[in-house]
């Protein structure tokens, strides 16, 4: 459905892109995560054409994507990162004028509209202007501004930000239905956990390049991180420290002031054993001990070096 090929695009000295590739398959949720600066936006600004770009080929549905190619766009549906409605307008009238832009007919932006409305769960709101709306329905009608007009193809980008956790939820959900109703999304967020539960496949940013891709699961493979194990209320010694440091699969022990040990082991069986063994053998207390599998946030910091929101 997307196709991006030696994508080149500076900024004066600043090379934003550096030959960056990708392509998406139709009916996947595709997640694209990188830190601040990585060129996520300038990809994305480039898939369509609101920027020039220097090098490369970008297809979309098989064709070459332009300034110009208002077919295409008409099939495309964008959701920015800041809310972008019209704060004199009511509920319905936004979403009624955003339809507008790709759909003439007023019986079928009607109806459009008002499934729009009802996905959003913005039925009771209808007639209030933005203003009155808490951040997390704020949030709802920017995305049924986005998707009213049901396109093949939509990019939502940080969709999430500052809203409660309930709207986060319902939000969530909804991505994952118009997913199943045939949109293939492009999701852009810094919650990790998010892109964790609903994308199938991730391409992770850094410098203008894609430096890692696959699911979440092929993603986790690729590092040194199998385990994270964390003991709580542990009082040791440097030499003690250096001796877990040393032990079988351990690539990485920290000891901070809080007097948590937090051990990073490579794939094995046994490795929170080994560790607790060595405690208890030379007689060392511990309180609350955590073993915990790779997350997405593992994956992301040790490909990058960096946190996400750097």
């Amino acid at each position: 459905m997307v196709h991006i090929e030696n994508l080149v695009k500076r900024y004066g000295e600043v090379l934003a892109l550096d030959h960056f590739n990708l392509d998406i398959q139709e009916g996947e949720i595709f997640g694209l995560l990188g830190p601040n600066g990585s060129g996520k936006t300038t990809a994305i600004n480039c898939l369509l054409a609101l920027l020039k770009y220097d090098k490369g080929v970008i297809t979309v549905f098989g064709k070459e994507m332009h300034p110009d190619s208002y077919e295409l766009k008409r099939q495309i549906g964008v959701v920015p990162q800041n809310v972008a409605v019209f704060e004199q307008m009511s509920v319905f009238e936004n979403i009624d004028y955003f339809c507008g832009l790709y759909v003439e007919d007023k019986q079928k932006r009607r109806e459009l509209v008002e499934e729009a409305i009802q996905f959003a769960g913005l039925e009771d709101y209808r007639k209030k202007l933005p203003r009155k709306l808490s951040g997390g329905l704020l949030r709802r009608l920017n995305i049924a501004c986005g998707i009213v007009h049901q396109p093949r193809l939509i990019i939502l980008d940080e969709p999430t930000v500052a809203v409660d956790p309930q709207s986060r939820n319902k939000i969530l959900e909804g991505i994952v239905e118009l997913n199943r109703r045939g949109s293939t999304i492009i999701y852009t967020s810094h919650y990790m956990e998010e892109v964790e539960q609903i994308c199938t496949r991730i391409v992770i940013m850094d410098h203008g390049r894609s430096i890692a891709s696959g699911t979440t699961e092929e993603l986790k493979q690729m590092i040194k991180t199998a385990e994270t194990i964390c003991i709580e209320a542990v009082l040791l010694e440097e030499a003690q420290l250096e001796a877990i440091r040393s032990l079988p699969h351990v690539f990485q022990a920290d000891y901070s002031k809080a007097c948590t040990l937090t051990v990073k082991c490579t794939s094995a069986k046994h490795n929170l054993i080994r560790i607790l063994n060595y405690l208890q053998e030379n007689g060392i207390s511990f309180g609350r001990v955590l073993s915990e599998l790779p997350t997405l946030n593992d994956v992301f910091l040790e490909i990058t070096g960096k946190e996400l929101r750097d």
